[in-house]
């Protein structure tokens, strides 16, 4: 069964859930005919990937999935050998091999009408290019998506920049970033940014009020508001909220979202937090493994390294998690105190943007909340 996500996935670029503005950039972007590498820069959840995959549909045709390349830089982060799959993604023949994917072309770069649209296959901005101009003739007709380039690091960014000077014209380059300052200059200078803000609450709504329509559902009043408020800017965690209480049948009752939202808080980052605040950021023991003691670490940082490699959280999803747990006012923390972590908490977000090491940040985060803590006691 295909999620919401995918079946009430935008077709036109004015069916995005973003300001006409950048629906109107997109859209000239995608009809020019020599259009730029493209970075797509802004927060989880407002549709970055919808809207290259519009772009994709636009510029290349109906056969865009076949010359559309994709590569997940975050997982490239949590895999051993990430530097040769890398190279294998960029250079399919070897990495010996001239032969380079960006390098290579498609028949739909001199005839456009090789493939064409199957029934309910629309062009996302009305028309099809070469059917909008006259003697259009377009030659791209490869692009390569970089997902999350923001985590590629500096080793890997020279190696694209090499590859976008050298390429031939019928390939182009689609970067997404949550924080583009950290891919490297060279590639900024090279591409046109098109920066999506945070969805906001009224276009969520309106957007799940559209849905709930196209379902024939019923809703009671007031839960899709409660939807778009609990999903904080972030369109695709209010589209599964909506679908996972739909197929629950549990749209009758505003409570039924909060025990959704309750039982998918992580239990974990409130013990990492906890520890801290108790002094104990770094807490070695000894443990029998496999018949032999060995040195585990515990405390604080022993529990947010198990909570993040359990549920593969990033940096930014950890701080995510504690400030709805500073905020909803769980811990039963004094006001000044709460402010104090929250300014910290602050600090840690914004270092986190410019840092490729996230881990260091979060430490450096909870030794400042043992050290705010040890200064309330006293």
């Amino acid at each position: 069964m295909a999620s919401w996500l995918e079946t009430h996935s935008p077709r036109r670029f004015d069916e995005l859930a973003m300001n006409e503005t950048i629906q109107t950039n997109l859209r000239k972007v995608a009809v020019q005919a020599n259009p730029p590498h493209l970075i797509l820069a802004g927060p989880a959840g407002v549709g970055k990937t919808a809207a290259w995959r519009l772009i994709a549909r636009q510029i290349l045709g109906p056969s865009w999935r076949s010359t559309t390349h994709v590569l997940q830089a975050r997982d490239l982060a949590r895999s051993a050998g990430a530097m040769k799959t890398f190279e294998d993604f960029l250079r399919p023949e070897g990495s010996s091999s001239k032969d380079t994917l960006a390098g290579r072309s498609s028949l739909d770069s001199f005839d456009s009408n090789i493939t064409t649209a199957a029934a309910g296959d629309i062009p996302p901005a009305g028309e099809e290019n070469h059917e909008a101009k006259k003697n259009y003739s377009s030659k791209v007709s490869r692009l390569i998506i970089i997902e999350d380039a923001d985590h590629l690091g500096p080793t890997r960014q020279p190696y694209l920049r090499r590859m976008m000077e050298s390429t031939s014209s019928t390939s182009r380059f689609i970067f997404t970033a949550r924080s583009p300052s950290r891919l490297i200059d060279a590639l900024r200078s090279r591409s046109k940014q098109v920066r999506i803000p945070t969805t906001t609450k009224q276009i969520i709504t309106k957007r799940l009020e559209e849905i709930v329509e196209k379902e024939d559902l019923a809703p009671i009043r007031g839960i899709l508001g409660d939807i778009a408020h609990v999903a904080n800017g972030n369109l695709r965690r209010a589209v599964f909220l909506l679908e996972l209480l739909a197929r629950r049948k549990n749209l009758n009752d505003r409570q039924n979202l909060q025990k959704v939202v309750a039982a998918t808080t992580l239990v974990g980052i409130q013990q990492v937090l906890e520890e801290a605040i108790r002094g104990r950021v770094h807490d070695w023991r000894w443990e029998k493994q496999a018949g032999r003691n060995k040195r585990v670490l515990k405390g604080a940082l022993g529990t947010l390294d198990q909570v993040m490699n359990e549920h593969a959280l990033e940096g930014d999803d950890v701080v995510h998690h504690i400030h709805r747990l500073l905020t909803t006012g769980r811990l039963l923390l004094d006001e000044s105190m709460l402010c104090e972590l929250l300014n910290a908490l602050a600090e840690c977000d914004v270092k986190l943007q410019t840092s490729m090491h996230g881990r260091v940040q979060l430490e450096e985060f909870l030794h400042r909340v043992k050290e705010i803590s040890a200064s309330q006691t006293i």
